[in-house]
């Protein structure tokens, strides 16, 4: 599971990075972005899906996770 890190772009935009794999990609979908519920599968603008844990309130962004490669 690799650590990637989470910040957001200058259009408001969520940026998803992997530093080993060097992949830089805008996040598409989250499947949970609420106010009580937030993670879940990630869609990237590449097409690739990871997976976070969900968490009961969004993070602080930018912040860095373990996330799953499904």
């Amino acid at each position: 599971m690799p650590s990637v890190m989470l910040r957001t772009r200058e259009d408001g935009k969520l940026l998803f990075y992997v530093a080993k794999k060097d992949l830089e990609e805008t996040v598409e979908s989250i499947e949970f972005d609420s106010s009580d519920k937030w993670g879940g599968e990630v869609v990237l603008g590449d097409g690739s899906r990871y997976y976070f844990e969900p968490m009961e309130t969004p993070p602080d962004i930018p912040i860095t996770l373990r996330a799953k490669r499904l």
